[in-house]
């Protein structure tokens, strides 16, 4: 009796999990030594190993060693999902196999999309939505609010992976969306819903069911106050594709954007306008993020940025204003903050303009985040534009890197981004020396290449 106690004792051990990376601790400390965040561990349940058993469909056959030239290739269909602008940030389509995790502010349109992508492969390719979240009458109360082409879903309000996998072996789907990861729970673990420890067993077991079924799974997950996806971030190692749904507050544009994708590029994303009959597939991003002016205003500049393989048109404004205080204030709005500091350093160092008695607020419209360093030179044109209160030219678009001896650095695609501002009516514009365009583009604008900061300034 005693051999029996201790033993179920044993199988209840105690142990720390890290919220971040998924560390696991014997006790609590304040900070994680694999990854150095700070309170970050969470009390859970160890697995039983005598509990544990193989889940329905995941026994792999062995493999063999193999040598890289002689692994066979193979071309692997994609799917379309029939939302060209989802197809768009999956990479082309749904890969067979694949295992992707979404993520967003609740209220976003995360189920709103997902319904609408299972409502247009239906007929093409079996599909299952499963919610652990909402009962089947009000997912297909949404479904009729949308006005959704088909009804004729599969639904299964299930939280048990284990009957959730049975289902899966038994029907075989396709395409299988789980609404939401926090709501599962695998019975080989007496930890609650949603904690480390069934967060990251609950999404192995689905990883190495769709890897052994070739049956592509949506995750969908909850984020935290910051806007990460909640749990420990080996979730989003152990997925193929990780998606964010962004939007503005008060907007009803939403950007679906991937951050880690393997079957395509990263920071690709997809425009969509929230209506009452769901989200719509918006066909020119470009023009939500240009103001349109009637007549040209000072501190304004069009750039050209690049997200994924997208060119994008946007428009950085900057408002300089002489400063009430001893400190002038630098506030940027989807650019980072501090490269706008140096940026202006170099501005007064390479062109003799100092702006140090001044406050520069700088913002992107239409809440684009720009990564790159791209939107430098439209940066401090823009900041020199409010300056001097002369505006710059309503039908050029700038673009280029620069650096800190001044020089204007090339950037990449520089091509691409001038026939995209060229489709959009734009007459002129200021790139780097090197992205001048060669003979072989034909353009239908007047392209001033300039090698360094000052020469730049000329041109305005």
């Amino acid at each position: 009796m005693e051999k029996s106690v201790t033993s179920r004792k044993a199988a209840r051990k105690t142990v720390f999990f890290c919220q971040n990376c998924g560390t696991e601790y014997p006790k609590w400390s304040g900070q994680c030594g694999e990854c150095g965040a700070w309170n970050t561990l969470v009390e859970g349940m160890a697995a039983p190993k005598a509990r544990g058993r193989a889940a329905p469909g995941l026994v792999a056959p062995s493999s063999a060693v193999q040598r890289l030239d002689q692994v066979a290739e193979e071309d692997t269909a994609r799917i379309p999902t029939g939302l060209s602008e989802l197809d768009r940030v999956l990479g082309g389509g749904i890969v067979p196999g694949a295992v992707i995790l979404i993520g967003g502010d609740p209220g976003i349109g995360k189920s709103t999309l997902l319904l609408q992508a299972l409502a247009a492969l239906e007929g093409r390719l079996d599909t299952l939505y499963v919610t652990g979240e909402e009962s089947l009458t009000q997912v297909s109360l949404r479904a009729r609010r949308l006005g959704l082409p088909r009804l004729d879903l599969p639904v299964l309000a299930e939280t048990m992976l284990e009957t959730i996998l049975d289902t899966l072996v038994r029907t075989k789907p396709g395409f299988v969306v789980l609404d939401s990861i926090q709501t599962l729970y695998t019975d080989t673990l007496e930890a609650a819903p949603g904690s480390v420890s069934q967060l990251r067993e609950c999404t192995a077991q689905l990883v190495r069911y769709a890897k052994a079924s070739g049956c592509a799974i949506v995750l969908v997950g909850h984020v935290t106050k910051e806007g990460a996806i909640a749990g420990p971030r080996v979730l989003e190692h152990m997925v193929d594709t990780v998606l964010y749904f962004e939007h503005d507050v008060g907007s009803r544009y939403r950007i679906v954007r991937a951050v880690k994708n393997r079957f395509g590029a990263v920071n690709e994303l997809g425009v969509f306008a929230m209506t009452d009959g769901g989200l719509r597939e918006v066909s020119n991003p470009s023009a939500l993020f240009l103001s349109r002016h009637e007549q040209p205003v000072p501190g304004s500049v069009i750039t050209v940025t690049r997200q994924g393989s997208r060119p994008l048109l946007v428009e950085v404004q900057v408002l300089v204003d002489a400063s009430q205080a001893g400190n002038p204030r630098r506030v940027a709005l989807g650019l980072e903050g501090n490269r706008l500091a140096m940026l202006l350093a170099v501005l007064h160092r390479h062109a003799g303009i100092a702006l140090s008695d001044q406050d520069v607020f700088a913002n992107v419209v239409g809440g684009m985040r720009i990564q790159e360093t791209a939107a430098d030179l439209p940066l401090l044109l823009a900041a020199l534009s409010s300056f001097r209160g002369r505006p710059v030219p309503h039908d050029m678009v700038v673009f280029g890197e620069v650096g800190l001896a001044g020089e204007i650095r090339p950037v990449q695609n520089g091509e691409e981004r001038l026939v995209e501002a060229a489709k959009h009516g734009f007459k002129r514009a200021i790139v780097p020396e090197a992205n001048r365009p060669r003979r072989t583009v034909k353009l239908d604008m007047e392209v001033f290449a300039v090698p360094r900061l000052d020469q730049a300034l000329l041109h305005i």
